[in-house]
């Protein structure tokens, strides 16, 4: 049983022995850290909450079960006392922070796990690009968040899938298949070889589908033609047709795969649209003949406000007979109950999909309530950019690989004169990029905009991704003098020891709980915001205090603590998606 459990458990047995009515869920007992160690390692206010519904006063019922809980003896409790106006001050022993830091030793990069969520299956769908277009900051935006939240989620014995949905149906495929053949038609620009550079046909790719764009928009006869195309791609009877969509795709498959392994992302599952638009045509019709759908002007829809009226109508197929995302999502989720039956399916999307998931998850509650009742809509914000910081070298659209790219340029200047070969600079700077951007989307509550800054974004000072990487490579830079210089990490305590306890060990073991938090919350930003913490503490002691010194009987200690500090920094950054690079 871990310390909060063992004092929520300890509190619960003090209310009820108070004849104070008690929650029956632990979870309803709130422990907070005091912000001045000298108030305690745990405070609770539940004298305050207790005595306003029981009608009695908070100061004089927080005497009454602190003196209950200091004669219960609690396993790693010094001592117990009452502050203020009624709060409950709990101080640990200092044997509870030893042991503590060896156990950061001996679980090494297990340290942080647990087995909370053993048992239970958790299915994360994230990123989600759609082929035959480009790899957005949007797509970025939810692969760092979808990754963070699958391994947050493992961390606690769950066990995780990982799906990718890929639009390979719809419009966009049209209007970029469409231009392909218009310049092929006019010779104004041919399709690139098979063995051309992948960038190469991914570019053309990405500029056939803004031409398509733009002629969708501006001329009545080629968006004519477009919608044509559209629905000869759906029917997939046209063999020309037919062979350049397989073609497109396939090179778009292959340029999100060199991104996925950029970012550390493996899918256990892939699943496309195409795979899944009969089934949802299917299930339209069938529930169609039960009443959930309805027709309308040669189209099928789907009236939500009859079910909330916080909701609103949506077509499911359209008067073409063309099923609309709407029907397709049904399928995949259909699709998913059948293949993982999860416990949890999780969905990572921009927050200006709410609206649409609203009303197909109420389409989904009508058709197959299990699976609409495991799943949950995660939406995060936008990213945007200061102005004046940068210029897309794609148009108007800022891809994920140029932002990376872009980034990774800027990392490149700072690296220049470290005493690295080129090979190690550029290993370095990619892993130092893809850090940074994933820091400044994960250090913020999900659902929040980000602005992004990209010189505080790569500093390595302060609140980045490159600071904490910074500080963990320092951190294994005085490990490795330590180990030249023959001083072994070694943790002792007896219990006649007055080694005073600070800060750095109070937040060191404070990292399983923020892990579970995060993981119960689906809310990286958590691990984020305590590695920052732990970071400046640590680089503080470090400027403070001799850490490697042979003549020093207090060295090995010191160096056991930095030693701590480097395997917390070190799963706290894995959990949000980040390597440590060997040197900076």
């Amino acid at each position: 049983m871990d310390i909060e459990t063992r004092l929520k458990t300890a509190i619960r047995d003090a209310l009820r022995a108070a004849g104070i009515t008690a929650p029956e869920s632990l979870s309803a007992i709130v422990l907070e850290h005091p912000d001045d160690p000298t108030h305690g390692d745990f405070a609770t206010t539940i004298a305050l909450v207790a005595a306003k519904a029981a009608r009695v006063n908070p100061r004089e019922l927080a005497g009454k079960l602190a003196a209950a809980l200091s004669a219960a003896h609690i396993e790693s409790v010094d001592r117990v006392e009452t502050a203020g106006p009624g709060f409950i001050n709990f101080y640990l022993t200092t044997g509870y922070f030893i042991r503590e830091l060896e156990t950061i030793e001996k679980r090494g990069d297990l340290y942080g796990n647990s087995n909370e969520q053993r048992g239970r299956r958790v299915l994360v769908e994230y990123t989600d690009p759609n082929p035959f277009k480009e790899f957005h900051i949007g797509h970025l935006m939810s692969n760092a968040i979808g990754e963070s939240i699958a391994r947050l989620i493992a961390s606690q014995g769950a066990k995780v899938r990982r799906m990718c949905y890929q639009g390979d149906f719809g419009l966009h495929v049209a209007k970029t298949l469409w231009a392909a053949l218009h310049r092929e038609a006019v010779a104004t620009g041919s399709i690139p070889a098979k063995r051309a550079p992948l960038a190469e046909r991914i570019a053309f790719l990405g500029s056939c589908y803004a031409e398509g764009s733009r002629a969708y928009e501006d001329d009545p006869a080629a968006k004519q033609a477009i919608d044509e195309l559209n629905k000869k791609i759906f029917d997939g009877k046209d063999r020309a047709v037919n062979k350049l969509y397989k073609l497109g795709k396939k090179w778009s498959l292959q340029h999100f795969e060199e991104i996925y392994a950029k970012l550390g992302t493996k899918f256990d599952y892939y699943v496309l649209e195409s795979e899944v638009a009969h089934d949802g045509i299917a299930i339209v019709d069938e529930f169609l003949e039960k009443g959930v759908f309805e027709r309308s002007d040669g189209a099928v829809v789907f009236h939500g406000e009859k079910h909330d009226p916080k909701l609103h109508t949506r077509v499911f197929i359209n008067s073409q007979g063309i099923p609309t995302y709407e029907a397709k999502e049904l399928g995949l989720n259909t699709k998913k109950w059948k293949k993982v039956h999860p416990d949890e399916s999780i969905i990572i999307t921009a927050n200006e999909q709410n609206d649409y998931f609203r009303v197909v998850m109420k389409a989904l509650e009508l058709i197959l309530p299990e699976a609409a009742k495991a799943t949950k809509h995660i939406s995060h914000g936008m990213l945007r950019f200061a102005e004046g910081k940068m210029s897309s070298r794609t148009g108007n659209v800022i891809t994920g690989e140029s932002l990376i790219a872009d980034v990774e340029k800027l990392v490149q200047t700072k690296l220049a004169l470290r005493d690295m070969d080129d090979d190690e600079k550029k290993e370095a700077a990619e892993i130092i990029a893809v850090a940074a951007i994933k820091y400044s989307i994960l250090r913020q509550a999900t659902s929040s905009d980000i602005v992004y800054d990209f010189d505080t974004s790569i500093s390595f000072e302060g609140d980045s991704g490159p600071y904490l990487l910074y500080t963990a490579v320092r951190a294994q830079s005085v490990l490795d003098k330590a180990k030249s210089e023959g001083v072994k990490p070694k943790i002792e305590w007896k219990v006649t020891d007055k080694r005073e306890i600070g800060l750095l060990e109070r937040e060191l073991v404070r990292f399983p709980e923020v892990v579970a938090r995060a993981a119960s919350e689906k809310a990286p930003h958590h691990v984020a915001t305590y590695l920052i913490g732990l970071a400046s503490l640590f680089n503080g002691w470090y400027a403070r205090v001799p850490i490697v010194a042979a003549d020093d009987p207090g060295s090995p200690y010191k160096v056991a603590l930095t030693q701590a500090v480097r395997i917390v920094l070190a799963n706290g950054l894995k959990l949000l998606g980040i390597k440590v690079p060997d040197r900076m």
